[in-house]
């Protein structure tokens, strides 16, 4: 059963080196208070403490040598989450120690959980200490003073826990919108020219089936941009592009191809897996549709646009990425040349 995504690490490696230094300064601590207070007071808490610090040693091997992506995948991190404190607490209990220094341990796993945890696991670890400590601290002290303590312990961990998801939450999307403007061109929505790059020189180097069909290369550019920018002004120039990359999206499916910008009204599609004659059909049919779908203006008018066409097709590993863009780039001049709004193919 897939774990939900609310109860994953956002960075489950950082989460994994964080939990095992956590787990590491727990066992020390653990082992040092072995030798006097609560944790000393008889064979019972000894044993029960060094129970403790062996269970944590092993814990941090099986973390620190376990893959951390298998580990986010099966919720081992939420789950050592809220054993910490369920850990916490039954030692806790058991050496009858309700002292602020037993129940700062809970802040071990509830601060690790707000800073590397998604808001579901925190939630799930802070609740767990919350209830544990309230459960354990009213066995061990007259009622009226244990209300307080849980009271105050509560309060704290829950405070802070939220103040650092909230943090960690806020930087995990300004991460992902700088993750998105460095491979995404931000007017069209289209991929940009380095991740096309990593695109075709995967599909010209990769593994191949028997029956590879090849790779074909489109690169499109819109007729007469730079009248259109100069008679409608920029903004109407962006507008053309945007409108480009819809009927581009529309004619071929993302899932079958690679959809780029490569700067300025240069446009290019990739499509791995394709045969040159299925190539030619779907840069005709975004030329056709392009044709038949003018751009409505701000004022309501309709300019009529069109686009010249080049492709370049390989297999088998035929071409370096430069010569196959340098195929497709003199396929494309060859319509400019040709009169514009066409499709021309690059010589097998």
């Amino acid at each position: 059963m897939a774990i939900p995504r609310g109860l994953k690490a956002r960075q489950p490696a950082a989460a994994a080196r964080s939990l095992v230094l956590m787990i590491a300064v727990s066992a020390v601590v653990l082992s040092a208070v072995s030798f006097f207070g609560a944790n000393a007071a008889s064979t019972v808490t000894v044993v029960a403490t060094w129970a403790g610090v062996a269970f944590l040693v092993v814990l941090a091997v099986v973390v620190g040598t376990t893959d951390p992506r298998r580990l986010d995948r099966a919720g081992a991190f939420v789950a050592v989450g809220v054993a910490g404190a369920l850990m916490a607490c039954g030692l806790n209990l058991v050496t009858q120690d309700s002292s602020a220094g037993a129940q700062a341990f809970l802040a071990f796993p509830v601060l690790w959980a707000a800073s590397h945890l998604r808001r579901t696991a925190v939630v799930a670890v802070t609740a767990a200490a919350v209830v544990a400590n309230g459960v354990v601290v009213p066995l061990l002290v007259p009622l009226e003073v244990a209300v307080s303590d849980v009271l105050l312990t509560g309060v704290v961990l829950t405070v802070v826990a939220s103040m650092l998801e909230r943090a960690g939450s806020t930087q995990e999307r300004l991460v992902e919108a700088l993750e998105q403007q460095a491979t995404v061109d931000t007017l069209t929505g289209l991929v940009n020219r380095r991740v096309f790059d990593d695109a075709l020189a995967v599909a010209l180097t990769g593994r191949r089936a028997p029956a590879d069909d090849g790779t074909a290369l489109l690169l499109l550019d819109v007729d007469s941009f730079k009248q259109i920018n100069d008679e409608h002004g920029h903004p109407v120039g962006d507008d053309a592009l945007v409108h480009l990359a819809g009927i581009i999206r529309r004619q071929i499916r993302v899932g079958d191809a690679v959809l780029s910008r490569l700067g300025g009204d240069e446009l290019a599609v990739l499509l791995p897996g394709c045969t040159a004659e299925v190539a030619v059909a779907r840069a005709e049919s975004v030329l056709e549709t392009v044709l038949s779908t003018p751009l409505t203006l701000p004022d309501g008018s309709l300019l009529a646009m069109s686009v010249s066409v080049g492709v370049a097709h390989c297999t088998g590993g035929a071409l370096g990425m430069r010569e196959f863009y340098a195929a497709a780039d003199r396929a494309l001049y060859r319509a400019k040349r040709g009169g514009r709004g066409r499709v021309e193919v690059a010589p097998a």
